[in-house]
């Protein structure tokens, strides 16, 4: 047997603060050695913080990384554990996103990353270069590019995230080449329900490539991107340990690699596509002997068995209900996003929300109290705001149902009316229009505008992070004011369509049975910006308009394809009204898009959303007229 123990961290670093990040990261590395861990692993960019997007480009970023990674392998010099490190190198007028491997004091060699997303959140091939096959370089002593690592227990092989996401990436070759224990250094953002596709890939590189491979991802919330950690280990196709998710620290388990290598021997498909590469001029992968710089400590390590004591028999099953997954994942990525922009921009003190008593303000709330609770425990209301700023629309049914749950949660409820403001602004609005009449919708704008202008006037003085309060799907179709609830430092909920901040809110009433939140959905969603104002009515219901979001923006489909999908979907509604329902979507769309721009960073849980600079990269100024029949 060749027992192996991997450790694999999730930790929550700060862009470019590294000396905190590396404090995290040696905290851990002490603990994985102290549990007799062999080969510990961190995530991609674990130094420098990711995404560090163009601040790669100053050369005293990627520079100041490099005096942290000897830091790391000074102080972790007498400890029997094998680290692998994320780093930023500049090499030759190249900047090189690198797993470092460190131990007993050295950097014993660097492999960069080859593939570089450039698709959805990512833009890496802007800043970053690629390693390469057969890359031979040395960087300041030490062997830079295209490596395995030879040691006393196995041979290592390190790539960066989306290496692994290729199916001709370089595991392949380093495999063939010997490599039995392929580390990942990964940084991929949360996406609903994806936790279960990077648990199936795993597997299938795995069983693939017929290695062990362990997995690190990232953990924390940078500009809104959110990582939720965790970490995969599998033995050639097998489930062997998934590291918790949400939270900083490590977790470890033993593998047997004589196994990995017994099952090469036993798998004619994988001899037969090693023998075929061969065949076709694979150059085997240069392995660097570190067996005289590194001696493992092994011995107490005992063989992996099940803990449910069969290898026959299923453990017991500690999947969670599909709902529950659902919406707890998304909770808790939000509340991460929230917590950790409030905590690393070290601009703010208090948290604060105009909360009008319908549901996107809510949820906002919730989210942003899931937070409060985690980090002040004993009076998490404490740590947030709730403003109720009423007009002559507003209902004494939202009132009651903001002032509820406000009190439920233990979080400080002011109520300061708008509507002497709102007469003042509708005089002033009417003075500069002179003969031409103030709009229905330029009313509804003013008492907006005047929350907004309230709340950031108290974030000025109160040091308060002012939490942005609207949805996606109202939001995809401009049902929100510039200047209005548009407004605010952080957009908690904008990635979340509207039947989802349903769904979370009925899950979160179920299981916490907070009267404030029952007083909330009794009564119709709508702004209270008009008299009996409902938000259906004046759009179309909600679940209609996010499908027709998903499947114009999500899927590309032109109004006439889109009609097709929709009907069905909705076969109880007659097509002529879907057909009208698709016009006024796309037509609504594509002229709100000017309204989101302006917008204030917003958290991402999915691949579809509205941050220009991220997601939907699509022009302000455009026609329609690709939308009709050609």
């Amino acid at each position: 047997m060749r027992l192996v123990k991997v450790g694999i961290a999730s930790v929550n670093t700060t862009v470019g603060a590294f000396t905190r990040n590396m404090e995290r990261v040696l905290t851990l590395a002490r603990k994985m050695a102290a549990d007799d861990v062999t080969v510990g692993l961190f995530p991609e960019q674990v130094i420098g913080g990711y995404p560090a997007e163009d601040l790669i480009q100053w050369q005293g970023f990627v520079d100041h990384q490099w005096p942290e990674l000897e830091r790391f392998a000074r102080e972790t010099a007498s400890l029997s554990t094998v680290f692998v490190v994320g780093v930023a190198v500049a090499h030759q007028g190249l900047r090189l996103n690198c797993a470092a491997v460190v131990a007993s004091g050295q950097v014993l060699g660097l492999v960069p990353k080859e593939k570089l997303p450039t698709y959805s959140i990512f833009y890496e091939a802007r800043t970053w270069s690629r390693g390469y096959p057969g890359m031979a370089e040395v960087h300041r002593d030490v062997p830079l590019g295209d490596y395995l690592f030879r040691f006393d227990f196995g041979t290592l092989a390190p790539e960066v995230c989306e290496d692994i996401w290729s199916a001709d990436g370089p595991q392949r070759r380093r495999t063939y080449s010997g490599g039995e224990l392929v580390v990942n250094l990964s940084a991929s953002p949360f996406r609903i329900g994806f936790v279960d596709t990077r648990r199936e890939l795993i597997a299938t590189r795995a069983a693939d490539h017929q290695c062990t491979i362990a997995y690190a991802n990232a953990l924390g919330s940078n500009d809104g991107i959110i990582f939720d950690g965790g970490g995969f280990l599998n033995q050639n196709g097998r489930h062997v340990h998934e590291t918790p998710r949400f939270q900083e620290g490590y977790s470890a388990a033993v593998v047997d690699l004589d196994r990995t290598m017994r099952l090469r021997t036993e798998n004619t498909t994988w001899r037969g596509d090693y023998e075929a590469w061969v065949a076709r001029g694979g150059k085997p992968v240069p392995a660097l002997d570190c067996t005289k710089v590194f001696q493992s400590k092994r011995d107490k390590l005992t063989y992996p068995v099940p803990a449910h004591r069969s290898f026959f028999l299923p453990g017991p099953d500690q999947r969670r209900p599909a709902r529950e997954a659902l919406c707890e994942d998304v909770l808790d990525a939000l509340a991460l996003g929230v917590g950790d922009y409030f905590e690393k921009t070290r601009a703010f003190k208090v948290i604060g929300i105009a909360l009008s008593g319908g549901r996107d303000s809510l949820l906002t709330l919730l989210i942003a109290h899931r937070y409060a609770k985690k980090v002040r425990p004993e009076n998490p209301g404490s740590l947030l705001r709730a403003f109720y700023m009423p007009s002559r629309y507003s209902s004494d049914a939202t009132r009651d149902a903001a002032e509820t749950i406000s009190r439920e949660l233990g979080v400080p409820f002011q109520v300061i009316p708008i509507e002497e403001a709102f007469d003042r602004e509708l005089a002033v609005a009417k003075q500069m229009l002179g003969e031409q009449p103030v709009t229905a919708v330029t009313e509804q704008n003013v008492q907006a505008r005047l929350r907004a202008q309230r709340m950031w006037n108290w974030s000025n003085s109160a040091g308060g992070l002012f939490l942005q309060t609207g949805n996606m799907s109202e939001k995809s179709v401009g049902y929100t004011t510039i200047g209005g609830d548009l407004m605010g430092a952080l957009a908690v909920i904008a990635n979340v369509p509207k039947t989802v901040v349903m769904y979370l809110l009925d899950y979160l009433q179920e299981k916490t049975g907070y009267e404030g939140i029952k007083k909330v959905l009794a009564k119709p969603a709508g702004p209270e910006l008009a008299h009996n104002q409902v938000g259906e009515e004046e759009l179309m219901p909600f679940p209609i308009l996010d499908a027709c979001f998903y499947l114009f923006a999500g899927e590309k489909l032109v109004p006439a394809e889109l009609v097709q999908a929709l009907t069905a979907m909705f076969p109880e509604v007659e097509p002529a009204r879907l057909q009208g329902y698709a016009d006024k979507f796309v037509r609504l769309f594509l002229q709100s898009i000017y309204k989101w721009v302006q917008s204030p960073l917003s958290l991402h849980i999915g691949n579809l959303d509205l941050d220009r600079e991220r997601a939907m990269q699509l022009p302000v100024v455009t026609g329609s007229e690709w939308t009709k029949k050609a």
